[in-house]
């Protein structure tokens, strides 16, 4: 209302002004025509220009208003682009929580930012880290009330902080909690030394977003946990039987020829020194690859001329890092389930290969031995039976079980999720073959 008045008395004064000038100053006076046209041109030219002279200044105000309340979200979507840096998808360690508190201090506009556990503090920047200290017991009561409620706690006085050190100069806070699923298992608390306190709700969402890491890292942990234990379990399922086998081989050659019993001896130790010791879940493939070959020395002693073996490897395999204490136990099925129940015996084959377009370590174990049945096989792809571990269990009916395969594929699945194939095919003819496909490392 108040912007139509100014423009209509702005209009009244060009026509009075142009009613002076063209009938009053000048001689001989304007006619009505051309006084007529010099009005309207000028009134024209004002209504036209007003809205960018009257208006715009408002509009301006009103833009820098909204680019200051946006602002906090702004700050929330630059943590989210960071997301996948932050500290604390690496766990709650006070590193971690160190760094996180010094990327969250500007963004959350607080003078001093603190990350805690359930009990301790494990980071403070800001204003009163003279007594907050790392590693010591949290030193505000408000901190231990959001622990206990596993709800957000606003102070807006000293009072309500409850710093244990007179003369802490925070005056308000924001203290949200952290929690891993149903658990709280720390804070984190924003705090100013004057009375305005910090927006709950901007503490709120950062504290989900830390959550959601901290839930990702104890997820990380648990599947490192799990290959871990998949591991250890290979490394146990080293069938006692193939010991026992071999060492009976080791002892009837020491008679007939102690050279080759020794060999084989020195042979064994190699084998379970490798399998018990390696560190980590991935080697070179050479490794594993001597590995297997190892093994299969000690079977080829046992078995004789029964178990041929042939190799089909690409030199440039040998460098590419594989899942440790995989392709043995594949191996080891072939030599058992394939050629230890054929009468003829036959041959068991290894072939690797690099693709480095599809930057994947391709592996094939293979045999010509006696087969799987396809109602096994069926049930084996399905993950309802597994390859075992017994030396008399035979693939031919589903009643056999172990914790071979099925072991070796949840590794893979804990290693590579879904970024990994493996297949076994069993043509009628008579054999088996086990494909083995995962990413380059």
């Amino acid at each position: 209302m108040r912007g139509s008045v100014i423009l209509a008395a702005a209009v009244a004064v060009i026509w009075a002004v142009v009613l002076l000038v063209t009938q009053g100053l000048v001689r001989p006076a304007l006619g009505t025509v051309p006084t007529v046209l010099v009005g309207c041109a000028l009134s024209v030219a004002v209504v036209l220009g007003y809205p960018s002279a009257l208006r715009g200044p408002r509009a301006r105000r009103a833009a820098r208003a909204a680019r200051r309340e946006d602002q906090p979200d702004r700050g929330v979507r630059d943590l989210a682009t960071a997301g996948r840096s932050l500290p604390l998808r690496a766990g709650l360690t006070p590193d971690a929580a160190r760094r996180t508190a010094e990327l969250l201090r500007p963004m959350l506009s607080g003078d001093a930012v603190s990350i805690t556990d359930q009990v301790d503090i494990m980071a403070f920047v800001g204003p009163g880290a003279d007594h907050h200290r790392v590693g010591h017991e949290m030193q505000t009561r408000a901190a231990g009330r959001a622990v206990a409620r596993g709800r957000t706690v606003v102070v807006k006085d000293p009072a309500g902080l409850g710093c244990r050190v007179e003369g802490c100069t925070l005056q308000s806070a924001v203290i949200a909690p952290l929690t891993v699923g149903d658990r709280v298992i720390g804070t984190l608390g924003v705090f100013q030394a004057d009375t305005p306190i910090p927006s709950k709700a901007l503490v709120e969402d950062m504290a989900t977003m830390l959550s959601l890491h901290l839930e990702l890292a104890e997820l990380d942990r648990e599947r490192r946990l799990a290959a871990h234990a998949r591991l250890d379990a290979l490394r146990a399922q080293i069938n006692p039987h193939f010991l026992f086998n071999v060492l009976n081989t080791i002892a009837s050659k020491a008679r007939t020829s102690p050279e080759e019993a020794r060999e084989l001896l020195l042979r064994l130790s190699e084998f379970f020194r490798y399998a018990t010791k390696q560190d980590g879940h991935f080697a070179e493939f050479a490794q594993e690859y001597y590995f297997v070959r190892t093994y299969l020395t000690l079977e080829q002693a046992r078995f004789g001329e029964r178990l041929q073996v042939r190799y089909d490897i690409d030199p440039q395999v040998l460098t590419s890092r594989v899942p440790v204490l995989t392709i043995q136990p594949l191996v080891e099925n072939a030599v058992k389930h394939g050629i230890g129940h054929s009468t003829a015996g036959g041959t068991v084959r290894l072939r690797a290969r690099v693709d480095p377009l599809a930057r994947t370590t391709s592996i094939r174990v293979s045999d010509d031995g006696v087969g799987m049945d396809p109602e096994v096989l069926a049930l084996l792809m399905r993950g309802e039976v597994d390859v075992g571990e017994h030396d008399d269990a035979v693939l031919t009916g589903p009643e056999h079980a172990g914790v071979g395969l099925r072991n070796i594929r949840e590794r893979l699945d804990a290693l590579f999720g879904d970024r990994y194939e493996l297949s076994v095919t069993s043509p009628p003819g008579g054999g088996t073959a086990v494909d083995l496909r995962v990413p380059m490392r």
